[in-house]
């Protein structure tokens, strides 16, 4: 099968190869799928860069243990292990392998059956494939870590990416109040979401305004933790998930740090998001998005020997939802 191979750390046009290697075969309890559609995720690059470097504790020290890259999928069933009775061949299905071995950029990969849910009937592959690790963060994120409820001003910081187009969604699903931050340009996308405000950050400290919120949800930007305490309620929680950074060798984990550091010395609830991708919530998803209450968000899509260049685009910060490849 055609696959993206990297055998080493750097820049993605440097490293990473489209090379013919032979398919995986499914243990017990995995699903051999044949992928349709992926998507690009900010994981992608960080595993391919191996930055930062303290992400080689799990991904590898010198050399990535992972040779293909890529968490998310959508595609049919081609074969089950022993173990597997929830799936069949031909099934059309999606889901992530992410921090279960990769391998989405390819023709075939295999998936731990728990890790895949039959896909949304409304929805293309391409469509598909945008959902699973996404989705299931701003899920998490909103739903585990900020506790989210009805009558409640949710603040989205990064509503015009991957992760934030979904998290718009989900949190007026809620019942929410949602106050999005974005570029310029992807002001009317957020308010197409379902947004109740939008804030340019180019023209606002959003930081400094006076509205209060029960919930910050970061998903971009730089801010230190202590500029949310300005526009949180005193009961109010901050969930970090991720956000922009130049260290190389903790990176955004400095960010987390200097919040858990902070949080005894607060009223506020600080946490940080670390994604756990189920079937259970995958159902959850597929189930708001047949109801139409979810919709994936594609900025653009490459074919898989372009997979360096979707990389690019992703890294430079202005995707307008996802990036999806196509094999």
């Amino acid at each position: 099968m055609k696959a993206i191979v990297h055998d080493e750390y750097g820049a993605p046009d440097d490293v990473l190869e489209l090379r013919d290697i032979d398919p995986p075969a499914p243990e017990d309890s995995s699903v051999l799928v044949r992928v349709h559609a992926t998507s690009v995720n900010p994981a992608d690059w960080h595993l391919i860069r191996g930055i930062p470097y303290i992400a080689r504790l799990q991904l590898g020290l010198r050399r990535p243990h992972h040779t293909v890259p890529g968490c998310d999928v959508a595609g049919q069933v081609e074969a089950v292990g022993a173990n597997v009775t929830g799936f069949r061949p031909g099934d059309e299905v999606f889901g992530t392998p992410f921090l279960h071995g990769f391998g989405t950029f390819a023709e075939y990969v295999c998936v731990p059956a728990d890790l895949l849910a039959h896909k949304p009937e409304n929805l293309s592959f391409e469509q598909a494939a945008a959902v699973p690790l996404a989705a299931t963060t701003a899920l998490q994120g909103l739903r585990d870590h900020g506790r989210i409820g009805p009558g409640q001003h949710v603040l989205i910081v990064g509503a015009a990416g991957g992760v934030g187009t979904f998290a718009v969604q989900l949190a007026k699903h809620w019942g929410a109040e949602v106050t999005g931050v974005c570029g310029t340009g992807n002001a009317d996308l957020v308010r197409s979401l379902g947004a109740d405000h939008v804030i340019d950050y180019t023209r606002v400290d959003f930081t400094r305004g006076g509205r209060r919120y029960d919930v910050v949800f970061q998903l971009s930007g730089t801010r230190a933790p202590w500029h949310y305490l300005r526009v949180l309620t005193p009961g109010g929680t901050l969930v970090l998930a991720g956000g922009d950074s130049d260290g190389r060798w903790i990176g955004a984990v400095a960010r987390l740090l200097a919040a858990r550091l902070m949080a005894p010395f607060v009223s506020q609830r600080l946490t940080s998001l670390t994604v756990a991708p189920n079937a259970a919530d995958l159902v959850l998803l597929r189930d708001r998005i047949e109801a139409g209450e979810v919709t994936p968000v594609i900025d653009r899509s490459y074919p898989l020997d372009e997979l360096p260049a979707a990389i690019r685009h992703l890294e430079q910060g202005h995707a307008r939802g996802k990036i999806v490849i196509v094999p």
